[in-house]
């Protein structure tokens, strides 16, 4: 598991929790939540091949498409429920976030910034689309369709009524305390855990 934002998701996973991991792909990162937290998870995903390995691997998993709002699961029924890296391909990301903190007690959701200092300096200066690490595709065959910024994902917030109880950045080497205090700038990635105000 080499995604830094996972180390981050991973540490934040309370031990014994019950956890659904939304976009979970082959399952790596829920066997990981299960073998060294301890979880009861489950895990969904839209790619069926994706699927049989996660199953393979002796997780419990579900086909449901994130954007047709998760209907299968009550409220409270989680403890946490895990958005990695996958917010930016979300048709409405907004009501999978309002769904989120519906279904667990709390959320833990992390993207890529596209306010970055370096996605900044290659629009203006290129005038392309930017690629990374952290989005390492061309602006016609990404999967990404709602790019946000730190800022976004924090007003969004706000105006949903979700608060906002911790939050990490990565960034590099050199920037990490400029993406501690200036992250909307400095950080390449977002980690935060968020709940239904007033939960």
């Amino acid at each position: 598991m080499s995604r830094l934002d996972l180390k981050t998701v991973l540490g934040w996973v309370p031990t014994g929790s019950r956890v659904l991991d939304l976009g979970c792909g082959d399952g790596r990162f829920l066997q990981r939540l299960r073998d060294e937290r301890g979880v009861i998870g489950v895990g969904v995903d839209i790619d069926p091949d994706k699927l049989v390995a996660a199953v393979g691997k002796g997780l419990d998993v579900i086909q449901e498409d994130i954007n047709d709002g998760l209907r299968c699961f009550t409220t409270n029924r989680f403890d946490v429920v895990v958005l990695a890296h996958a917010l930016q391909e979300l048709t409405h990301p907004h009501v999978a976030l309002q769904r989120m903190v519906d279904i667990a007690h709390e959320a833990i959701v992390s993207f890529p910034n596209f306010g970055h200092w370096s996605c900044r300096l290659h629009l203006g200066i290129k005038g392309k689309m930017p690629m990374s690490r952290a989005m390492p595709f061309h602006w016609y065959d990404t999967p990404n369709i709602h790019f946000c910024t730190v800022r976004d994902f924090e007003s969004l917030c706000s105006a949903l009524d979700i608060d906002i109880i911790e939050r990490a950045t990565i960034a590099g080497s050199a920037q990490n305390a400029l993406g501690k205090w200036l992250p909307n700038l400095f950080a390449s990635s977002a980690i935060y855990r968020i709940r239904r105000s007033g939960g």
